[in-house]
């Protein structure tokens, strides 16, 4: 029998979202499902997501969005986008009956706009108002499938993705320690790029590290190049499957292999002192509300760390680039 995973938690006897919960419960049953995380107590790290993802043939998100539930059905969505074959015809339904999902798809539908999310993400994260139309959405996505994410791989000519392995530059003599930039590998104004040089420069001068995706695009690029050119140490972490996308940048001091987007993250938010959110898509929202996530939950690694968001005005729409994730 094919596994869905349902995600939330119900607090107490007393949770409106409970008898929600009990209906869709019952029509999965009745719909052929074999249930994971039915009473909501599984807890979801870095390290585990992927294993869940393959685990599942279908996801669930309940009413009574929390930051958890956010990160996770962001995470699903840059799965989607990066062509994550564990994701492969997989659909994902939000049961929004009480609206708690609604500003992440208004934040999603501003960066759809803006251009840093390049896909219709409604047509990957299924809305549904209540639990039988979530059960319409399971049986439309296993019929149909999944829209393309309109990606194709580019093999980068000297980069063999089977042969890559992680590697450890030394710091410099003046080293102050590493700054964390999450931004976008897609965007392409070239006021954009110029930004995202500028940093990565500025990095170097003061003697700081840049820590990236290591994506070669777009403007964690430029934030690379910016910091090379500089002569500054930069460090960068990433997967084969998005290496077969982006490429690498040239010049990186280290670089850490990982086999999935959650490790990946999780060894860039390691590894730095500081984080600076630069424009970006829904990558860059899934990074934020992962550090979010861990200084919520009073975590070491994020202990002492700051985190600074360029709220850059967009020229083209004049619009704040993180209003609507900052509300």
């Amino acid at each position: 029998m094919p596994k869905i995973r349902l995600s939330g938690r119900i607090a107490g006897a007393n949770d409106p979202n409970r008898e929600v919960r009990a209906r869709l419960l019952y029509l999965l049953f009745a719909g052929g499902w074999d249930i994971e995380n039915a009473n909501g107590d599984q807890s979801i790290t870095l390290s585990n997501i992927e294993r869940r993802i393959i685990e599942s043939d279908a996801f669930v998100f309940t009413p009574g969005a929390t930051l958890e539930e956010l990160f996770k059905a962001v995470s699903i969505f840059v799965g989607y986008q990066t062509l994550d074959v564990n994701l492969k015809s997989k659909p994902t339904v939000l049961l929004n009956g009480d609206g708690s999902w609604a500003p992440l798809l208004g934040l999603l539908d501003h960066l759809h706009e803006l251009g840093t999310i390049k896909q219709d993400h409604r047509e990957f994260l299924l809305v549904a108002e209540d639990p039988r139309k979530v059960i319409d959405c399971l049986r439309r996505v296993r019929s149909e499938g999944l829209p393309d994410a309109g990606r194709h791989h580019h093999h980068d000519a000297g980069i063999a993705v089977d042969e890559l392995s992680s590697f450890e530059g030394e710091f410099p003599a003046k080293h102050a320690g590493n700054v964390c930039v999450f931004c976008s590998a897609s965007i392409e104004e070239e006021d954009y790029l110029q930004d995202g040089y500028s940093l990565g420069t500025m990095l170097a001068e003061a003697g700081l590290g840049c820590v990236t995706g290591a994506g070669r695009t777009g403007v964690m690029g430029s934030v690379v190049r910016g910091a090379v050119d500089a002569g500054g140490w930069t460090g960068g972490s990433n997967v084969p499957h998005i290496i077969e996308l982006e490429g690498l940048p040239e010049g990186l001091s280290s670089f850490w292999l990982r086999p999935d987007i959650y490790t990946r993250m999780e060894v860039m938010i390691e590894r730095s002192e500081a984080f600076v959110i630069f424009p970006g898509g829904a990558g860059t929202v899934q990074e934020v509300l992962a550090l979010l996530l861990l200084a919520d939950e009073g975590r070491e690694v994020m202990r002492g760390k700051p985190v600074i968001m360029f709220d850059r005005k967009d020229e083209r729409t004049g619009k704040r680039f993180w209003e609507p994730l900052i509300g």
